[in-house]
Order: structure tokens, then C-alpha cells, then sequence
């Protein structure tokens, strides 16, 4: 096929994007007054919900799909600011066990640490003192290896470096684990490749930054990955809660060990549509069955963390 077929393909997709858009942004703007009704109605019943927001990489070079621009995210910081409560990870989960959240509220994430987040979007959040848990893969940071998704696009990016990591934590920002090399474990989760990429991985990580590591990014996020293999070894080593990545919100009353997280999309319209609680996006979030063993070494008191002697399901 000719240059002519691509360069047309690729104006129809522009076009379409254009047009799904400018859709989105009417249904939202026609269902906003619903929305603010129905937002303000779960304030007062101490029921607001709970939105946690992942990134990836903030930078005005080598854009692709997984990174923002340095305006495009200050838009949605300047936004979330200006309308919502921002909370961290861990007055998330108090406020869904002890059903009690009159306020809509943000939590700002990021996943697998470029050093370009380092020249622009770490320290603004810093400097505004604003929540925010960054998940790292470490391999990736002990040795310097770009990530296998930027090889194969030809622009192996830079990863964050163990001193970049120690200033991220020194400046106030929180640092999650998110394993030795961004597994895929919807592709086999064997328990000791598991409790390399986990359990220990998570051990090296304190001792490099000197802090405890209280949270797991799961590659991914997909209910795929979210196997019970997994699960197990983030809470047998003790860590408080696991983040998936498949887009959903966090409503009191539900099991607050797994925080659901939507993406920080570029296009301010869909982002704005997902901050708003989009009540179609609820409905369609699809189940994650799991179970929690008693007794493990979790410090974070919860109502959801096991009442049953030996298991208990937990389930959206």
C-alpha cells in the first residue's frame, strides 16, 4: 500500500477521536447537572467517591501514549486542586472502611519511574505538598535498563536512578513497589517468580531508599494480572494495599485493600468525564474475586481485612 492510504487512514483516525471527543464531552456536559446532584447527595451522605489517578511519564519530549506533556499536566493538577479534597493511599482506605467520606477526593499515582518525571512533575506536586505514591520496578533502576515497551518503539527512555528515587522520598513523595521488571503475570504467576518480583523485591527496595514500602502497583492492572498468587504475597509481606489499573472508583463500604485506579488521560475531556463519577463507568467495571488470608503481617487496621477464622472472599 502506498503513503497515500496510510496518510489517509491516519486522518479518518484523527477525525474519529475528533468526533468520539466531542461526544463525550456533550454527554458529559448534558449529564452534569445530574452529576452534581447526585455527587452533592453522596456528600452529605458521607458516600462521595474516591478517585485515584495513574501516570506514567510527564515530559515535552518523545511523546507517545503513556506520557504527558508538562501543560497537560498541570491542567489536571490546577484542576484537581481547585475541586477536589487530594488525600493519600492511606486516608483512602480509612475513609472506605470507616464509610465516611463527605467530600470528593483525588490521589495522584504514578507507575514504573522515568527520570524525566523528576524535571518537572515530582516537584510540582512536591511543592504544592500534594499526596502522591510513585511505583517503581527496581531492576530497572539498579541497572539503568529502559523499559522493553520503549526499546521496541525505538526510544529507550531513561529510567529513574537510586538517588533520584532517595530525593523523590526525601521531597515527601511516597515510593510503592511495582516488582523487579514489570512482569506480566497474566502470563504465568509461579510462586517463586512471584516472590522474587514481590516479597524480596520489596525487601531491596526499603533497604535502597531506607523507608518502609507500603504499596503495590500491579503491571498491568488488568483483572488478568490480578491472580491470587499475587494478592497473596503483597499482603503476607505486609504491604496495605494493591493497585490495579483498569479504571474504576473507590466507594466506602467496599474492601479497601485493592484501590482502583483510572488513567490520567491527555484528552482533558474524557479525564474531566472520569472526575466527575461517571456512573456508566461504575457499572461496567468488571469483577475481581480475591481472597485474604488472617493473620498476615498488614499493620493498616481494617474493617475489611478478614473477619472469618481462616479466608474471607472479597469481591466488587
Amino acid at each position: 500500500m502506498g503513503s497515500d492510504f496510510f496518510t489517509t487512514a491516519s486522518k479518518v483516525n484523527g477525525s474519529m477521536n475528533l468526533l468520539k471527543s466531542a461526544a463525550l464531552l456533550a454527554r458529559a456536559e448534558l449529564a452534569a447537572p445530574v452529576r452534581s446532584l447526585r455527587n452533592r447527595q453522596l456528600s452529605r451522605e458521607g458516600k462521595s467517591p474516591m478517585g485515584v489517578s495513574f501516570y506514567h511519564r510527564v515530559a515535552d519530549t518523545h511523546p507517545n501514549d503513556w506520557t504527558l506533556s508538562r501543560a497537560e499536566f498541570s491542567r489536571h493538577v490546577d484542576y484537581c486542586q481547585a475541586s477536589f479534597e487530594l488525600i493519600g493511599l492511606d486516608e483512602l482506605q480509612r475513609r472506605v472502611d470507616k464509610c465516611d467520606c463527605t467530600r470528593a477526593t483525588v490521589t495522584f499515582t504514578f507507575d514504573d519511574g522515568y527520570a524525566e518525571n523528576c524535571d518537572f512533575a515530582l516537584p510540582l506536586l512536591a511543592e504544592r505538598q500534594i499526596p502522591c505514591v510513585y511505583f517503581v520496578a527496581i531492576d530497572h533502576v539498579k541497572y539503568g535498563r529502559p523499559f522493553p515497551h520503549d526499546v521496541q518503539a525505538g526510544v529507550p527512555l531513561a529510567p529513574n536512578t537510586l538517588q533520584q528515587l532517595r530525593d523523590i522520598a526525601d521531597s515527601g513523595i511516597e515510593i510503592g513497589l511495582h516488582t523487579r521488571n514489570h512482569v506480566d503475570f497474566s502470563q504465568g504467576s509461579d510462586p517463586t517468580v512471584v516472590h522474587h518480583e514481590i516479597t524480596t523485591a520489596k525487601d531491596e527496595l526499603e533497604q535502597m531508599i531506607g523507608r518502609p514500602v507500603r504499596y503495590f502497583a500491579v503491571p498491568y492492572g488488568l483483572p488478568q494480572h490480578l491472580t491470587q498468587t499475587v494478592i497473596d504475597a503483597v499482603h503476607g509481606c505486609g504491604m496495605l494495599g494493591f493497585c490495579s489499573a483498569f479504571g474504576s472508583y473507590n466507594i466506602v463500604g467496599r474492601d479497601s485493600f485493592h484501590i482502583r485506579r483510572f488513567h490520567g488521560d491527555p484528552n482533558f475531556s474524557r479525564m474531566r468525564n472520569w472526575l466527575s463519577f461517571d456512573p456508566h463507568k461504575l457499572r461496567r467495571e468488571p469483577e475481581v474475586k480475591y481472597t485474604l488470608t488472617r493473620g498476615h503481617a498488614s499493620q493498616r487496621p481494617s474493617g475489611n481485612a478478614g473477619t472469618a477464622i481462616n479466608r474471607i472472599a472479597v469481591g466488587l
